[in-house]
């Protein structure tokens, strides 16, 4: 069997160099990789660990690369799955500065022309997370109200409204409190039983 470590560098190493548009384009492939072909975490979990990746400082991708490390192989593993992820844009970034001036990729009708070319494919693998993450995160009729209502208040631009940090935080409180009202409901309806028995 290959080493785990090889295998999470060089699957994240892939994703980091194939994926355009950051690190909402790169859901896709990372629930691909690491739910559907590797099996190391559920849907459940995965979308539990976007949205603590998410939530987190610092970039998404990164964010969820170490925690995948960490879940398989601990420090080591999220150094490794981070590393991956960073090291095909530094290379990339690296041979640009060196070969490129901002000048000729401006007036380099090639590079533009392939930019242009893969614009609609970096908002296709932006939406599709966002639809298979709903199914998995089971967002219905009676949810959907939610996730709409919070995209076109930080969408209205107004002063602190806007501010995602403020919807993270409200669902977080807003999560815990439907847990602990969820968990006092099934003990009523317990005690209730006992009492008709």
């Amino acid at each position: 069997m290959q080493n785990i470590y090889l295998r999470l560098f060089f699957i994240f190493f892939k994703i980091g160099a194939f994926t355009f548009g950051g690190g909402w384009a790169m859901i896709a492939l990372i629930q691909k990789e690491v739910v559907d072909k590797h099996g190391w975490v559920t849907k459940e979990e995965f979308v539990d660990m976007l949205a603590v990746a998410q939530s987190l400082p610092g970039i998404l991708a990164v964010n969820f690369s170490v925690a995948i490390g960490d879940r398989l192989r601990g420090f080591k593993g999220s150094l490794v799955a981070a590393l991956g992820t960073i090291l095909p844009s530094f290379i990339i970034i690296l041979a640009i500065a060196m070969f490129l001036t901002p000048d000729t990729i401006k007036n380099n009708e090639t590079l533009n022309s392939i930019f242009k070319g893969i614009r609609p494919a970096v908002v296709a693998l932006i939406v599709a997370p966002v639809f298979s993450t709903a199914k998995t995160a089971k967002i219905n009729a009676k949810t959907v109200a939610i996730p709409i209502a919070v995209a076109l208040l930080i969408f209205s631009g107004i002063p602190y409204v806007s501010n995602p940090i403020v919807y993270i935080i409200l669902g977080g409180v807003g999560g815990y409190v439907y847990h602990v009202w969820s968990l006092g409901n099934k003990a009523k309806k317990g005690n209730e039983e006992r009492k008709l028995k």
